[in-house]
């Protein structure tokens, strides 16, 4: 059936659950059904009573990072199911025709934080998070709160049609009815999808906000020229890389960079693929949630946004995620990410805004920048005069774009692709070639840092058969038959004898290097194997987070990629210490890599997308180990 104008007014009226979603610019796709809330991704009800497939939209809060074992503040917001009954479109000019446009006044509007009181959260996430080791980067929120007289179905479709006239290059703009609850919003970002088994993720970074007049190839060259915006993508991809080597066989290959051109900002953006045969509720909970919208890594992010936000998330930066059958019974997922969104219960409106916090953000910088989304969305849907919004050039109003897409210029198409000559060949280009070490078997330590998912991509690469065992689930003592053990990297100071986790890995590198047995130490297990060896560590004076540097590893020049805030430091010049061969810079005495008998070690991330020379050095450093 294909509903007419009449329908959305009788859905109002009818207090039935239901969604709009427009996502193919065309139409507006009308689901109705029951809700089910349950508590896990793995009960969402993707059958019915008789095994029948059946299509479910569901809401997903970021309390659900408790299915991973990462902390939050949990509000028990529940994983809401839209059990769809009829799914149907209708056009999108006859949708706008039907939808109401009538203001929706506010009152009592404003954050529920102080400007003053977020900046010194800034500061203190910058000091006391990043400035010790915690991570790369962490998103922080805030709420923009108000109250409304208004029916709130009513609001949420004024809202919704306010979108779909004012938005433009939205990945999803939707509006979601159920008990008690509306969410709005425009999301400009998918995070996950799966369809006939492959996998998607299109991690996006980088915000370049159009001039007056509109984005021209000399302005948008410029933006494309910075380093720092081009080392942030690069960051995110190795973020999503994680997640993706996680669910799927080969690991995911990148292709990129394109520009996400929207009507006043244009972003840069890469496209993660994969084969994957995971139930679809599994990858989603393996890639729970974008970097960019936690901070990396993911784990510690959990912790850190746990201490530094004062009240639970709710749904954002969670998904909304749509189930649909295929003709084999299985079904493919399509979920964007719930930012940009505008939350009603109980006749409050809430519009979550996040900064992302890296070693040189400004505290009054970050407040303005939640002001600056805040004021987008709330200008997005009408509640706030546009014409500000605008003059403030944040988000979306009126397109500026130009006719032509930027990306079909040739010089910036030559810009972008030269992105690539940085990045690691391995995870751009078909794997295949030699497998020198078929046949061994390889346990990495997980310290809580994802990368290992990569890394242990690389060693099946080489030939190992890899088990990742978690620093809580290791027992050194039964690692003896293992022919390598992988120490990984993780967050925090080296240095710390309260911590369980730092305590855990230098009883796998005292237990392996006593043993005598087969040993490879990354970033953070390699500056524990250098403080065992006697080396000095130190934190360095800036944070390498997402460095690539070309540095010399016993007397091969390697491009590394670098996530670490402290190094192993010896005298300049020093090039043994007993057993142990020493590659340090040569100025500095910061140790790159570590080689002896039975062991080897590297500070760099030889797995990221940074490390062009990564998977022929960790052959290099894994055959020494074995020797």
């Amino acid at each position: 059936m294909i509903p007419s104008p009449a329908h959305l007014d009788a859905l109002r009226r009818s207090g039935r659950p239901f969604a709009l979603i427009a996502r193919d610019g065309a139409t507006v796709e009308v689901l109705t059904g029951a809700v089910v809330d349950v508590a896990l991704l793995a009960d969402i009800p993707l059958t019915d009573a008789v095994g029948a497939p059946r299509e479910v939209l569901a809401l997903v809060p970021f309390r659900q990072v408790i299915e991973r074992g990462f902390e939050c503040h949990d509000d028990h917001a529940p994983l809401r199911c839209l059990v769809v009954d009829e799914h149907t479109h209708l056009p999108l000019e006859e949708a706008l025709g039907a939808l109401p446009t009538a203001p929706v006044p506010l009152h009592a509007a404003g954050f529920d934080i102080a400007d003053d009181e977020y900046a010194d959260i800034v500061r203190r996430v910058i000091a006391d998070e990043i400035g010790r080791g915690e991570g790369a980067n962490f998103v922080i929120r805030r709420d923009f709160t108000a109250s409304i007289d208004e029916d709130p179905v009513t609001a949420g479709l004024t809202w919704f049609r306010a979108l779909l006239e004012h938005e433009r290059g939205a990945y999803w703009t939707f509006l979601i009815v159920t008990d008690g609850h509306v969410a709005v919003g425009a999301s400009p970002e998918a995070h996950v999808s799966a369809q006939a088994g492959v996998v998607t993720m299109n991690p996006i970074s980088g915000t370049f906000r159009h001039p007056a007049g509109g984005a021209t190839a000399a302005t948008l060259t410029e933006f494309l020229s910075s380093t720092k915006e081009t080392e942030e993508l690069f960051m995110v991809v190795d973020e999503e890389l994680k997640m993706m080597s996680a669910v799927c066989s080969d690991g995911g290959r990148i292709t990129g960079p394109h520009l996400k051109e929207m009507s006043r900002l244009t972003h840069t953006e890469y496209m993660l693929r994969g084969q994957s045969t995971m139930d679809p509720r599994d990858i989603l909970r393996e890639t729970m949630f974008a970097p960019t919208v936690t901070g990396s890594p993911m784990q510690n992010a959990c912790t850190v946004i746990r201490r530094h936000e004062r009240a639970p998330r709710g749904y954002y930066s969670g998904v909304a995620a749509l189930f649909t059958p295929r003709a084999d019974g299985t079904h493919d997922l399509d979920a964007p990410i719930l930012i940009r969104t505008a939350y009603l219960q109980d006749g409050t409106l809430r519009v979550p805004v996040g900064a992302t916090l890296v070693r040189h953000s400004d505290p009054d910088g970050e407040v303005g920048e939640t002001h600056g989304k805040a004021a987008g969305v709330l200008g997005a849907i009408g509640a706030v005069p546009r014409d500000a919004v605008a003059e403030s050039a944040v988000d979306l109003d009126a397109p500026t774009a130009p006719a032509r897409a930027l990306a079909d210029d040739p010089a910036i198409a030559e810009l972008l692709a030269s992105r690539n000559a940085r990045l690691a060949a391995f995870w751009l280009n078909p794997q295949g070639g030699e497998a020198p070490a078929s046949g061994r078997t390889a346990v990495v330590v997980d310290a809580e840092d994802r990368f290992t998912t990569m890394l242990a991509h690389q060693l099946r690469h080489l030939g190992f058969t890899v088990t990742i065992t978690p620093w809580t689930e290791v027992d050194p003592l039964t690692l003896d038959d293992v022919d390598l053990v992988v120490a990984g990297p993780g967050p925090g100071d080296p240095r710390d004898d309260d911590n369980a986790r730092i305590a855990a890995m230098r009883a796998v590198v005292h237990a392996r290097l006593t043993a005598e047995r087969p040993l490879l130490a990354v970033c953070l297990s390699h500056q524990i194997l250098a403080d065992r060896l006697g080396i000095a560590l130190a934190p360095l004076d800036a944070p390498h987070q997402g460095l690539q540097k070309t540095v010399d590893l016993f007397g091969v020049p390697a491009s590394i990629g670098f996530y670490n805030t402290f190094t192993a430091r010896v005298p300049a010049g020093t090039e043994t210490i007993g057993e142990t061969a020493v590659s340090a810079d040569p100025s500095s005495g910061d140790v790159y890599a570590l080689r002896g008998p039975g062991y080897a070690s590297v500070q760099g991330h030889l797995e990221s997308i940074l490390s062009r020379d990564g998977l022929t050095t960790l052959e290099r450093l894994v055959t020494h180990a074995l020797s």
